[in-house]
Order: C-alpha cells, then structure tokens, then sequence
C-alpha cells in the first residue's frame, strides 16, 4: 500500500503541478504534505489575490531573474504564462491581467486557484496525505527509492522535492528541504530573507505613513554596488520602508546587511527629476504663483508630510519665500529632493519575508528535466533552488513551470 511510481513532498504551487501532470501521465502518484492541509502559502500569496503570473515574453521574463534566469528556458519552453493561464481555463479558472501585465484569477482569491488544484488532484486520484513531514530522502547511492516521514515509509523510484524556502514560516517554512537535499548530497547556497519590508536608521520616516510615493528609484550608495537599483511605488513606514519597489530590491539589500552591518540608499521620490529639473520646476512654478513659499513648491512634486520632513532635514523654513533661503540651504533641499538618503539597518527576518533568497546550487540540476545531476529519480522545483525572483508573478510562474517540468519524471514534454 506504500508503494508508489512518484513521491512529492509538499504541496504548494510547484508540488500540486508535478503531481497534476505525474498523474495525468498515469503514474501513481502520493503527494505529502506536513501541515493539516494542502496550499497553505499559496493561500496568503499576493495578499490572498494570487497574481498568478504576468504577460512578459519569456526572454524579458528570465531578464527579472538575473544571470541565472536562463537555467529557467526549457520550463518555460514547455509551460509559459500562456500554457498556464489555458491550464487553469480548463481545470475551471477563469483569468484576467486588467493591468494588462500581472495575471489574477477574475475573483481575485487564492481560494479559487486551490480549490481548483485540490479538485484536479481528486479527479486524477492523486493521493494526498497530510501531517506527514518527510524526514529523509532515501536512495541507494545512484538513486532515489522513496521517503522516510515522521511516521511512515513509502517507496517510489522518482521523487519530487516541491517543499518551497523559509518564508513564513507561521505558514509551515522550515527549511527542511533544504536538509532533505544535503542528505542527497546536493549543495545549499546561503539563504537569505528577500520580499520584504526593510528597517531603517532614520526615526523622520514614522512622519510620512499615511501617503505611497509612485515611481520611485532606489539605489544602493555603495562603491561595491553601485549598479543596484529598483524602480516602483514606496511606502514609509514605524520604523522604514515598504511597498513594491522595496519588497523587490530586499532581496539585493539582505546580503549586503550581513557583509556592511547597514547599507545607505539614495531614493529619487521626484518621479526621476534631476536637481536641475527641480530648480528648472521651481523657477516655472514661481511664475505662475509669485505669492507660493517653500513648502508650496516642495508640495508639487510630493505630500504634505513628506515635504515638510525633507524641509526639516535641509533646516529649509517652510514658510519663507524659496528665493530668500540661504544659498546652501537652497542647495541641500535641491539635493534631498533629487536623491534622499536613507540607511538601512535591518529586517524582521524570514518571519515577514515572502521568498527566499539562494538555495539549491542550479549547476547540480539538470534545467531539462529539474532532475538531480547527482541521484538518479530525484526532482527539484519551486523555490527549493536557487532562484527568485521580483514582484509581479514571476516567482509563482516558476514555481508551475518547473512543477510541470519535474512532474514529466524525466521525459522531454511538448513546448508551449
């Protein structure tokens, strides 16, 4: 009764489409997962709208990934943003992109999404056991012969690592994969907390948190860094920063913290302006509103609240006429405005982190097949590897992508 053509441990996004795609090839298939219920992180993804996806072609998509996004060209060969919105249509998921870029069920609920998994995984007679936390991958030395869990045995000559990274973990994240990959003898690279809010040193931001700033740029102000950047709205927070174009670049920024202790960032909140673009503004403005003081003019470009803290920083008086300001005072606004600085001190960790940064070493699988270069039968997918990557889908595109390519067991699927 243990036994089984094809074993996953964890049933995220990436675990339920091997599984899916194992069975509907006519393997037998037990799909394991340690917490009471399948798709747990799946559930809270994106707030709970489950942005599935996005309509980028698949050479911009890797771009977003970084030097390692090639390793991503066979899956998304076989399964692109277009075979997995068709595959959710025929499993009874109805989708949109009304921003006509990121991808969400028309309800705009993860529910739908795992509701339509879990019926699909039933149809195929997918065996899903629950409260079974795999504890040892076992194998032979050339290849995998099933799992050991908490409590059960079960043998199976293909086995599928979908058990995702450390991010939160009050929704199961515990890095056990990691641990089950090590046994096999495959390497983990450092693993860092990445999608997330970032702390700050500086105490004026707690002012500023009732407004998102658009179009920001962020950019790392270290010599060794200087290429770091993000783009994307921003959001200030108690104690520093949130928002899209933080949550993305997190994911540079946490590495730095643990070789510089802090890393400063200059932030354009002036929808790219140059210091001479501002002055350029101001002297126009001033045209037009002769009786307009400092703080009107700061307040063209950004809040109330955010302009009279960069006023304070510049000791600028808000109330004086621009021109009557002291030639220096005028300069350090001008030079606030086009670049803030900010330093950041740290994080909350993998406990509000949405991904994980690094994992297991890519040059150890095989990107055709996701299969083990070291141990035959064994599979990796989701965000296990060493691969992450920014807002907007693309980590749950991945994570279907190489789910679908690992759920072949090593046949060469049709492209998309």
């Amino acid at each position: 009764m243990n036994a089984f053509d094809v074993i996953v441990a964890g049933s995220g996004a990436a675990g339920m489409m091997a599984a899916i795609v194992a069975a509907r090839r006519g393997r037998r298939v037990l799909l394991l997962e340690k917490l009471s219920k399948p798709g747990a992180k799946l559930k809270a993804t994106g707030g709970g709208r489950c942005n599935l996806t996005n309509t980028l072609d698949n050479a911009a998509f890797m771009a977003r990934f970084g030097r390692d996004g090639r390793f991503m060209t066979p899956a998304l060969d076989a399964f692109d943003h277009k075979a997995l919105i068709a595959f959710f249509n025929e499993i009874g998921v109805e989708t949109h992109a009304p921003d006509g870029y990121r991808v969400f069920p028309v309800t705009h609920s993860a529910e739908t999404i795992l509701s339509a998994l879990e019926k699909e995984l039933e149809r195929l007679g997918v065996e899903v056991r629950c409260k079974q936390k795999v504890v040892t991958v076992e194998h032979n030395g050339e290849r995998v012969t099933g799992v050991t869990t908490e409590t059960d045995t079960f043998t199976a000559p293909h086995v599928v690592l979908a058990t995702g990274g450390l991010g939160y973990p009050q929704l199961g994240a515990e890095g056990d994969g990691y641990a089950l990959s090590e046994q096999a003898g495959h390497t983990v690279t450092a693993l860092y907390p990445a999608m997330m809010p970032l702390k700050t040193k500086e105490s004026w931001v707690e002012h500023c948190r009732a407004d998102t700033i658009p179009k920001v740029t962020i950019r790392v102000d270290l010599k060794k860094a200087k290429k770091l950047r993000a783009t994307g709205d921003l959001i200030f927070t108690k104690s520093g920063i949130r928002g899209p174009a933080v949550l993305d670049f997190a994911r540079d920024v946490t590495p730095l913290l643990e070789t510089y202790g802090e890393v400063p960032l200059l932030i354009n909140m002036t929808k790219g302006m140059s210091e001479d673009d501002l002055l350029k503004h101001f002297k126009a403005y001033q045209g037009t509103h002769p009786d307009a003081v400092t703080i009107d003019l700061v307040m063209t470009l950004l809040p109330e609240a955010l302009s009279l803290q960069l006023c304070a920083l510049a000791h600028a008086d808000p109330q004086a006429r621009f021109g009557k300001l002291d030639g220096k005072v005028r300069n350090d606004l001008i030079r606030l405005l086009a670049w803030t600085p900010l330093t950041v001190t740290g994080h909350d960790g993998f406990k509000m982190a949405m991904i994980t940064r690094g994992g297991v070493s890519l040059k150890e699988i095989r990107p055709e097949t996701m299969e083990s270069r070291l141990l035959n039968g064994l599979y990796f997918c989701g965000e296990l590897m060493n691969l992450d990557g920014p807002c907007g889908g693309y980590n749950l595109q991945w994570s279907f992508a190489s789910g679908y390519l690992a759920g072949h067991l090593g046949d060469t699927p049709a492209t998309a």
